[in-house]
């Protein structure tokens, strides 16, 4: 499947923030939905040198079809932080085409 569905819950959402994830102390994938409301899901570090963050879904994320923002947001132990560049995703209807 190439397509992202409303209610999908089989779904591993995963951002490249290129940078070193050694010491980081949080990270989210912050998102923006089609309605315009704002927030994050808690993320985990896939692979610390290539700086990979990922989210795997839970039923009822996924709550809004349209075009979706994500974009991963990281605090350092040392309190800095870092904002990665936002990608696009349409998130579809199911049974739409």
């Amino acid at each position: 499947m190439n397509r992202i569905y409303k209610g999908q819950s089989a779904l591993r959402i995963t951002v490249k923030t290129f940078t070193d994830l050694e010491g980081v102390e949080s990270a989210v994938i912050r998102y923006r939905k089609p309605d315009g409301s704002v927030g994050s899901f808690a993320a985990g570090v896939g692979d610390v040198a290539r700086g990979v963050l990922f989210h795997e879904c839970i039923e009822g994320e996924l709550d809004k079809a349209g075009w979706w923002m994500f974009w991963a947001f990281i605090t350092f132990a040392d309190g800095r932080t870092a904002a990665g560049e936002a990608a696009r995703v349409f998130v579809w209807k199911e049974g739409a085409g």
